[in-house]
């Protein structure tokens, strides 16, 4: 057991498996109290179970840490705020929020229905809002707080199949800029992990991309140092007094590698007097701002593009 987080009190959600599991183990053992959420639901968010929630916390206290279980829903408002309120009636305050309670429900864009594109949302997105929101009051209150929010590679760069995943985890990085803003001057940071792990929720990763026609993943040898606990640390250093000054900021974590996400910044231009014509954009465009970017999705050879060249003959 460490001492860095000593009298601090930590809410990790979806802390029964996986990633958010590590988590809250790392932090209990550096010394925090923590909240153990997890409604025990399954990955697609239907169900629920006591029992992750529970173990974890017996784990925690047979290491020596200090834990308790709550088992509500980030996704509804007043929910979230009983699992802050938890971390105050138990340890007596929050300090360290993360931000990881997630399911999903894959579907490629033409199929995916209204229900699967809002229970995604909700739990990832409005789910990250509303312990958000509630922590916040608290944290900025006593001048002091570590937010971490998970995000994934999945909305920073995209991944077929996930469009409610990937548009909740982009607007999960957006709002981790935001909220560092509103909160740094009162000393609280608010920073982002975009984890790359072996876990439930990527079991069926495999078998959805070759359903697809996509190309498979890289094979379980070479992802098998891609644990949920190497992510851990990471989130117990954003935690920590000495992240002090890390604030609005979205690291990439796989394995033994960890790299700094860059802001979406300009990285070419084109400057002119007055309007551009479509004539212009059409040929400038292409020529000195998307050159040597590849399409993610190119379409096959044989489908006739509108506007593509002409393949050559013979």
């Amino acid at each position: 057991m460490g001492d860095r987080l000593k009298g601090r009190t930590a809410v990790v959600t979806g802390a029964g498996r996986g990633i958010g599991r590590a988590i809250a183990m790392a932090l209990a053992a550096e010394g925090a109290n923590v909240v153990v959420n997890d409604p025990g639901v399954n990955v697609d968010g239907t169900g629920h179970d006591r029992g992750p929630a529970d173990q974890v916390v017996e784990e925690i206290r047979a290491a020596g840490g200090t834990a308790v279980a709550n088992y509500e829903t980030v996704a509804d408002y007043e929910a979230a705020g009983r699992i802050i309120q938890a971390a105050v009636d138990n340890f007596g305050r929050i300090d360290i929020l993360v931000n990881n309670a997630g399911i999903l429900r894959d579907r490629m864009i033409f199929n995916m229905t209204e229900e699967e594109w809002d229970a995604v949302i909700a739990v990832h997105l409005k789910g990250t809002f509303n312990c958000t929101r509630h922590a916040s009051v608290l944290m900025r209150q006593q001048r002091y707080g570590r937010i971490i929010n998970i995000s994934s590679i999945s909305g920073l760069r995209g991944n077929a199949g996930q469009a409610n995943y990937g548009a909740a985890k982009a607007g999960i990085a957006g709002f981790t800029r935001v909220v560092a803003r509103d909160l740094g001057r009162y000393g609280v940071t608010c920073n982002a992990v975009a984890p790359a792990a072996l876990t439930r929720m990527t079991q069926g990763l495999a078998e959805m991309r070759a359903q697809r026609g996509l190309a498979p993943p890289p094979p379980p040898q070479q992802l098998v140092e891609r644990t949920p606990e190497h992510v851990a640390p990471m989130v117990v250093f954003l935690a920590s007094d000495e992240a002090w000054n890390v604030n609005g900021k979205i690291f990439h974590v796989a394995g033994g590698h960890i790299s700094l996400a860059y802001e979406e910044m300009p990285v070419r231009q084109l400057t002119k007097d007055g309007m551009w014509t479509i004539e212009e954009l059409a040929e400038l465009v292409p020529q000195f701002l998307t050159y040597d970017i590849p399409n993610p999705a190119p379409p096959p050879p044989d489908l006739e593009i509108p506007g593509r060249p002409a393949r050559p003959q013979g």
